[in-house]
């Protein structure tokens, strides 16, 4: 058993904060990630930027377009906090504590760059690697502190809660609370419990369980899996945004084609070589995301095609290549020429609007359990995400959770002794572990994709239910790995998200729900 005062899961913006202000706070800190490199995370995929604040901003500006953006189902003080609290934590720590390099105008102040649905410019970038700036910085920082342990390689199984694995017969009658997990290390193969008086979910999206996505491969929905579980409120999960210019090709990782392309004059075209967005959209190539998501998997269900066609080649290609010099070398190592030729491109998994509940602290249903970054719902983003929002709302709740617990420490919990871990080890079979991964991400996809209807969901439902039960039959027979762990959660997450999808009936945001007599896929054009 390995003791420690925070445990923190998941090692992007969200937990690396936490991580970084408890321990300065002098706390002694766990942080974990499934990855060997800590740098597999969405955080260093986030190519945009990050919001600080605009020339002549105003507080109510920001907080109108983060409201407007979310379809009006957001949660008002949360975006009052986000955008009271957010500039001065950006200031304070990626700025002065990290020193993360944001661009620079030529005199001298930040560059400010904007993007849909900001009224003004007013978010920092590092050229289009924001976030792998923050990251990188984040983790020189971490690994020599003094008060932070970081193991990799370590995949969270449960939480420890009182309800389920403490020894104590009459805590089954408390307060269901968190006080740590069950952790698998993945080098040694053994199980240990990690127990904290305090526990933090920063583990991300979910984006991982769909066949077409933009994150990261273990962005899976453990924290969502592990706290459903353990009976923490989880809300809005139907509420999944798709980007809809994923760089296609049959046998490499999708990759995010920025939507600038599109906002420099790219072209929606199908095989036919037809642009089809102004049959969707008054405003075309440059219709909201969602909407423009669907239509694109609109034209592939209607012509049976894996993608359409992004399309700049009437652009000088001079131009293209000193204004996208990224994106061009990336097509480049695809195969495909940008300056010369369309390039194929399907929608992508994105981001989860919803996840665990929490409060403006971070704090879960379940007490000592707090969730921070995508894998939370603080209610910032209510049925749709303002662009940009996402690595402030990790930062600005990091600060604020970490913060809460030091503040708070002297009237912490004592932990509970806790069961040991057992589990049977018979050998596994690799290959129905990646055929299980293969049905998750196919029937996500299809039939709770950008687009969404009862029959398409009944049928996600039956398919889920079944590799629901023969995974849970397979994790208590077999020997425990990665992998498994990570399909075990993925199933569990799949369901909370298609619940979601289930008993929301109005279409909303990036939640579209198609109607027996609805034949759109737009907004109304008139």
């Amino acid at each position: 058993m390995i003791r420690t005062d925070v445990l923190v899961i998941g090692c992007g913006i969200a937990g690396s904060t936490v991580a970084l202000k408890a321990a300065d706070a002098g706390l002694q800190v766990i942080l974990i990630t499934g990855t060997l490199d800590p740098n597999e995370c969405n955080t260093a995929r986030a190519q945009g930027g990050i919001i600080y604040k605009g020339v002549n901003d105003s507080d109510g500006s920001l907080v109108q377009d983060i409201w407007i953006a979310g379809c009006q189902k957001g949660s008002r003080p949360a975006i009052e906090q986000l955008v009271k609290r957010g500039s001065q934590c950006v200031e304070d720590i990626l700025i002065q504590r990290l020193k993360v390099p944001f661009d620079k105008s030529s005199d001298g102040s930040l560059d400010l760059t904007s993007e849909g649905g900001h009224g003004i410019p007013r978010i920092v970038h590092v050229s289009d690697t924001t976030g792998a700036s923050i990251q990188n910085h984040f983790q020189e920082t971490l690994q020599k502190h003094p008060n932070i342990k970081f193991y990799t390689s370590c995949t969270a199984i449960d939480l420890l809660t009182s309800g389920h694995s403490s020894l104590d017969s009459e805590d089954i009658y408390n307060p269901q609370t968190c006080f740590g997990a069950y952790v698998f290390f993945q080098k040694s193969k053994k199980v240990e419990p990690i127990v904290a008086n305090e526990t933090v979910l920063a583990t991300g999206g979910v984006g991982g369980l769909f066949l077409h996505t933009s994150n990261a491969e273990n962005a899976r929905g453990d924290g969502i899996a592990m706290a459903n579980r353990a009976g923490a409120r989880i809300v809005n999960m139907e509420y999944i945004q798709f980007h809809p210019t994923g760089l296609y090709h049959p046998t490499l990782p999708r990759f995010l084609l920025s939507e600038s392309l599109r906002g420099e004059g790219a072209v929606l075209i199908n095989h036919l070589g037809e642009p089809f967005m102004e049959k969707y959209h008054l405003s075309g190539n440059l219709a909201p995301r969602d909407v423009v998501a669907r239509a694109i998997d609109d034209q592939m269900v209607q012509y049976q095609k894996q993608f359409v066609f992004l399309d700049i080649t009437h652009k000088d290609s001079n131009w293209i290549r000193q204004r996208f010099p990224m994106i061009t070398d990336l097509c480049k190592k695809y195969g495909y020429d940008l300056t010369k030729e369309p390039v194929p491109v399907v929608p992508l998994a994105h981001y989860s609007c919803g996840g665990v509940l929490v409060d403006l602290k971070g704090n879960s249903t379940i007490r000592n359990l707090r969730a921070v970054g995508e894998v939370s719902c603080t209610g910032i983003h209510g049925a749709n995400r303002l662009a940009s929002t996402s690595l402030l709302e990790s930062l600005v709740w990091g600060a604020l959770a970490a913060d809460d617990i030091s503040a708070h420490w002297d009237k912490q919990l004592t932990p509970p002794a806790v069961a040991s871990w057992q589990y049977e080890k018979e050998s596994q079979d690799l290959s129905l572990i990646h055929q299980d991964w293969q049905t998750l991400r196919n029937t996500l996809w299809n039939y709770v994709g950008p687009t969404r209807s009862y029959k398409r969901l009944q049928r996600a439902q039956a398919i889920l239910r079944n590799l629901q039960m023969e995974v849970e039959n397979f994790y208590y027979q077999a020997e425990l790995s990665d992998e498994l762990i990570g399909v075990r959660n993925g199933v569990e997450a799949a369901l909370v998200i298609l619940n979601g999808a289930i008993h929301n009936r109005t279409s909303v945001g990036c939640h579209y729900y198609k109607q027996k007599s609805d034949k759109r896929i737009g907004i109304d054009m008139g």
